[in-house]
C-alpha cells in the first residue's frame, strides 16, 4: 500500500464515528391514546423506534368500562387480542405487521382455548411467539399478550 492509499484509509476510518453521529440515534416515538394518558399507567401503550413497533402488555380489559371482561379465558383471550388489533388500527397498522408475541397465562392447562382464539386473529401466518405460566396478571387476568410489530412510514 502506497503512502496515499494509506492516508486515504486512515481518514476514511476517522471519519467513521463523525458519520455514524450524523446520522443519529433510532428516532423514537412514545404512543398513548388520551384514554391511557388518563389513567395515568407508568408505561406507554407502545414505543416506536424507527420500523419496530413494541406493544405494551395487554390484558382483556373492554375499554367502555376499564373493567376486565366476564366470561374466562375465551372471552378475556378475545378481548385481548381485540385491543392490540384495535391499537395497532388507530396508528394505521395490522394484525398482519406483527413479528413476535410473548403470551403470558394465568394457568398453562389454558393454552388450548387461548390458543383457539388466537387463529382468530391472524391469517393463517403467525408471528413467532413464546408463552409461559405466570402468577398475579394485572386485574387477576386469565392472559396478557405483548407484541413487536414491523411497520412502515
Amino acid at each position: 500500500m502506497n503512502y496515499r492509499s494509506a492516508v486515504i484509509l486512515l481518514l476514511a476510518l476517522l471519519s467513521l464515528p463523525m458519520i455514524a453521529q450524523a446520522a443519529g440515534k433510532p428516532e423514537v416515538t412514545f404512543i398513548n391514546s388520551d384514554q391511557a394518558k388518563a389513567a395515568g399507567y407508568p408505561f406507554s401503550q407502545a414505543v416506536r423506534v424507527d420500523h419496530t413497533l413494541y406493544l405494551s402488555g395487554q390484558i382483556g380489559v373492554d375499554p367502555a368500562t376499564g373493567k376486565l371482561v366476564d366470561g374466562g379465558i375465551t372471552n378475556e383471550s378475545r378481548q385481548t387480542m381485540q385491543n392490540i388489533k384495535d391499537l395497532l388500527t388507530t396508528h394505521g397498522h395490522s394484525m398482519a405487521d406483527i413479528v413476535k408475541c410473548t403470551v403470558m397465562l394465568a394457568d398453562i392447562k389454558e393454552w388450548p382455548a387461548f390458543n383457539t382464539v388466537y387463529r382468530e386473529f391472524f391469517d393463517g401466518r403467525f408471528p413467532a411467539r413464546s408463552a409461559f405460566a405466570g402468577s398475579g396478571l394485572a386485574l387477576n387476568a386469565r392472559v396478557e399478550v405483548e407484541c413487536i410489530a414491523v411497520v412502515g412510514d
